[in-house]
């Protein structure tokens, strides 16, 4: 009977067509909370470009791998410091927390070259890393759980970072799905900022990317059979992360998503809409996730070969 019931919660996992996705609804710095704008809504000011979707963006030359689905210039741009602390909130379509817990965490900049970003088009637009977050300690537990319970993203600024216009590029790759090939769900977030200050800090050429471009559908931290056998092994797609935040302070570039939001803030009001997208199935995703969590801690180092032979019978 609970080999039945551990067959039919895989079986559920896979075969529900309807999926719960988010966004990122707002962005700290250093404490200064910015509203961001509910996908699909009327659009108000705010530092982050507004998608139209909270559905993943799929496959890796997709266009909106840029900045997320269909992403709008943002009307207002925030100034920050070399070192600065960012925190990221990610949100369901509902407004609840972000529904998923598997898979990396990375954050990229590029500089609004020529303009400022507010007006920048970011279409090629050359990317380079300052931050890559995975598993937590001990392989088990990604620090995509954190944000799941709630928790901020948190991003420090490479200390060295020269001033100048740029977009952030805050990214969630969802691997519930990466078993199959192209299943990997991306979600990417910009931000426009202002960096002050008079460091000199720039990536090199061989750092940069474009988005489409920087990944592969193939690439091993995006499709992953293995993805739920633990201890998990994975390698981050992309480029390495810059060699200007590796130069710079101990912490820049880190991403400490378990530690705890600012216990004060002060709130940047862009009098955005708190209208609910549609979606469909948010709170099934939720519960996939919780079955999936369970059968892991259940059935370590085989889940991933269960699910491929699933997710393949159900293909012929």
């Amino acid at each position: 009977m609970q080999s039945f019931l551990y067959i039919s919660l895989l079986i559920l996992h896979i075969a529900s067509p309807a999926k719960a996705h988010g966004y990122v609804a707002q962005v700290s710095i250093d404490g200064k909370i910015y509203m961001g704008n509910v996908p699909n809504a009327q659009p108000t000011s705010s530092i982050i470009r507004q998608i139209d979707d909270i559905s993943p963006v799929k496959g890796a030359t997709n266009p909106y791998m840029n900045c997320g689905q269909a992403a709008q210039l943002a009307a207002l741009v925030a100034d920050a410091n070399p070192g600065s602390q960012f925190q990221f909130w990610w949100k369901d379509g509902d407004g609840t927390n972000w529904p998923h817990d598997i898979g990396p965490i990375m954050t990229y900049m590029t500089s609004c070259v020529g303009t400022t970003c507010d007006k920048y088009n970011s279409t090629n637009a050359e990317w380079f890393k300052i931050e890559e977050t995975g598993l937590e300690p001990g392989n088990m537990t990604w620090y995509q759980q954190n944000i799941m319970n709630g928790e901020p993203a948190n991003v420090t600024l490479p200390s060295n970072l020269a001033p100048g216009q740029y977009l952030i590029r805050h990214e969630i790759i969802a691997l519930h799905l990466a078993t199959e090939l192209g299943g990997a769900e991306f979600y990417p977030s910009c931000t426009q900022v202002n960096i002050l200050g008079n460091q000199t800090g720039t990536p090199t050429s061989s750092e940069e990317v474009t988005f489409p471009g920087g990944y592969s559908d193939t690439d091993p931290g995006i499709y992953d059979p293995t993805v739920f056998d633990t201890p998990v092994q994975y390698t981050f797609p992309g480029p390495p992360v810059a060699t200007l935040v590796t130069s710079s302070s101990p912490s820049s570039g880190s991403s400490s998503s378990n530690l705890p939001a600012f216990t004060t803030a002060t709130l940047v009001s862009s009098g955005a809409s708190t209208s609910t997208p549609t979606a469909t199935g948010q709170a099934t995703c939720k519960l996939q996730a919780q079955q999936t969590l369970a059968m892991k801690k259940r059935h370590p180092g085989t889940l991933s070969r269960i699910m491929a032979v699933l997710i393949k019978g159900m293909h012929d």
